[in-house]
């Protein structure tokens, strides 16, 4: 016997998944509502100051905070109290999201602004050599000797530095055991805590007894001093890369007869190479703004330099806070250099990652569907 139960339209209404639900324009109504109060409200106490500036991030984060508050509140009307609680937590950890990420963005919009002023050719073809504040208008000043210098003491820390921190992250995961791997580990998270003011003293007061010369100055020292720092990152970021390679790959390679060191050369690096070059890239985006290191044993120079061995050699970190902290009577151009040259440094970054990229994808194994 086999009852039917006949519901009501207005019932099977309220039980549909689709019932008592917010339409997805009433968020973005809401959202520009909270934008468009405080944006009103800063308005006005810009008027009545007469300061001229709009402070546009106050505005998106307190907006976004009140969007919140409203969004919860409706939603608990409409949707239910559970519904509630569900938009306001994602909406919460947008708004984190967007708080984090609006202090890199005005920064890469003020440099890029206050950068573009001197982003010319000659900037990139002159040295600061014979230049004396705005310069001539054939030879205004540059960061040729500052660009030399930093590729050339970038590329001799990474070349320094890439090597030992892989083959000791190799060491520790597939070979070290005891008390030795524990000491490396040890003194590689030491490592990681050192001031780069520290590791630039190092540098000078190990080349100054080598060579014996109390006031040496060198871009072979930076690099060293540089080394120092990149080589924990290395270590640690490779390690894990190596950690992540499964043990069934190499049970398989050894089942085969292959040796362990052939085995680590040719399945192990190449499972974790996209890894390992994702980690390289971040080391050397970490030392290639370093400051501290070059004040102490680079030195300054406004002439091109070559030899990483012999004498002063610039640094764009170093040209910045130069031209910044030693400007001439007429301040404003040394300002445009500076902010051309830290625009010059974050596009170097950024085509170390885009290369970093491109080496994983090139070299990481290929998984046939």
């Amino acid at each position: 016997m086999s009852t039917t139960v006949h519901r009501s339209p207005s019932q099977s209404q309220s039980n549909s998944l689709t019932a008592a639900r917010l339409p997805t324009w009433s968020i973005w109504v809401l959202l520009a509502s909270s934008l468009g109060v405080f944006a009103g409200i800063f308005a006005l106490i810009e008027l009545a100051q007469g300061s001229g500036e709009f402070n546009l991030v106050a505005v998106i984060v307190l907006g976004a905070l009140l969007f919140d508050a409203l969004l919860y509140l409706v939603s608990s009307l409409v949707e239910g109290r559970r519904r509630g609680l569900d938009r306001l937590m994602t909406s919460l950890i947008s708004t984190a999201f967007l708080v984090a990420l609006l202090p890199l963005v005005s920064l890469v919009i003020t440099v890029i602004v206050d950068g573009w002023k001197r982003f010319d050719l000659a900037f990139f073809t002159q040295s600061m050599r014979n230049i004396v504040g705005a310069g001539t208008e054939q030879f205004s000043g540059g960061a040729l000797h500052a660009i030399v210098g930093t590729l050339e003491i970038t590329g001799l820390a990474t070349v320094l530095s890439v090597p030992i921190g892989l083959l000791t992250a190799i060491y520790l995961v597939e070979y070290g055991r005891g008390s030795l791997a524990k000491a490396i580990t040890f003194l590689v998270d030491v490592m990681t805590g050192i001031p780069s003011i520290v590791a630039g003293l190092f540098a000078f007061s190990f080349l100054a007894l080598v060579t014996g010369d109390p006031g040496i100055r060198s871009g072979f020292g930076a690099a060293l001093a540089l080394t120092l720092l990149m080589i924990p990152t290395v270590v640690r970021s490779s390690e894990e890369m190596l950690r992540l390679v499964p043990n069934e790959l190499r049970e398989a390679s050894f089942a085969l007869g292959v040796p362990k060191w052939l085995t680590i050369l040719k399945v192990v690096l190449p499972t974790s190479i996209a890894g390992i070059a994702t980690g390289i890239t971040l080391a050397i985006a970490r030392i290639v703004g370093e400051t501290a290191p070059l004040l102490i044993i680079a030195g300054f120079t406004a002439s091109m330099n070559y030899n990483p061995f012999n004498g002063s050699m610039m640094a764009l970190p170093l040209f910045v806070y130069t031209q910044y902290a030693n400007p001439g009577t007429d301040v404003q151009p040394y300002l445009d250099r500076a902010w051309a040259a830290a625009l010059t440094l974050i596009l170097i970054v950024m085509l170390l990652n885009l290369i970093a990229r491109l080496i994983a994808r090139i070299f990481s194994p290929k998984v046939s569907r």
